[in-house]
């Protein structure tokens, strides 16, 4: 496995899969891209102690919307970090709440059925990569025994919300902490359109 794509062994295993598909997507939009690349969803506000903060790594979608991990502490294994979906049309959310659990969202079916139809074999393969490589299985899975007995429709990867086997609570916390970072530097404006993006109210933060 090639150590040279990132810190995160996680992502490097994912790497040396994407390659051997020579091109192909297995998830729809998603696709790594040099590790920590100089991408700005803040558009300049945020000032380069906090940028540093955010670690770009692949597109979650064909338009340019992306993923990044948010160092929201000083911890050494970066795969336990939470990872921040940012929107090309100005959507924001906590995609995830580490690395792991984006891999396993990344294997769950397309709403799409052309996507369904368009990426089944490479989304086959990653499944079997996923399971092989990592002992993952996608989430809300029911065979899957460290998944919650509550799932509901798994099939919406844009919203991890209510989807077996992703902590709802855990997600909150993160998304309450990252309106609370982003306050200590953004302006009213700024903040105003992050809080209603994370579905927050000021005094939430």
């Amino acid at each position: 496995m090639s150590g040279s794509y990132s810190p995160v062994p996680e992502l490097n295993a994912l790497k040396d899969f994407q390659d051997s598909l020579g091109g192909r997507s297995f998830a729809p939009g998603f696709e790594l891209f040099t590790y920590n690349d100089e991408l700005d969803w803040f558009c300049g506000e945020a000032p380069d102690a906090y940028l540093d903060r955010l670690v770009p790594f692949a597109y979650a979608t064909s338009s340019g919307s992306y993923y990044a991990l948010w160092r929201c502490d000083d911890r050494t294994d970066l795969a336990t970090l939470p990872v921040i979906f940012f929107g090309d049309e100005g959507d924001l959310r906590v995609k995830a709440n580490d690395v792991r659990e984006l891999l396993r969202l990344l294997a769950v079916e397309p709403d799409d059925p052309d996507d369904r139809a368009r990426l089944a074999c490479e989304r086959q393969r990653y499944r079997v990569w996923l399971r092989q490589n990592l002992g993952l299985t996608p989430l809300g899975d029911v065979s899957d025994a460290s998944d919650v007995s509550n799932a509901s429709d798994a099939s919406d990867v844009s919203d991890v919300s209510g989807v077996s086997g992703v902590s709802d609570k855990a997600l909150a916390e993160h998304t309450r902490r990252f309106a609370a970072w982003v306050s200590e530097f953004a302006s009213d404006a700024l903040l105003e359109h992050v809080l209603a993006a994370l579905d927050l109210d000021a005094s939430s933060r």
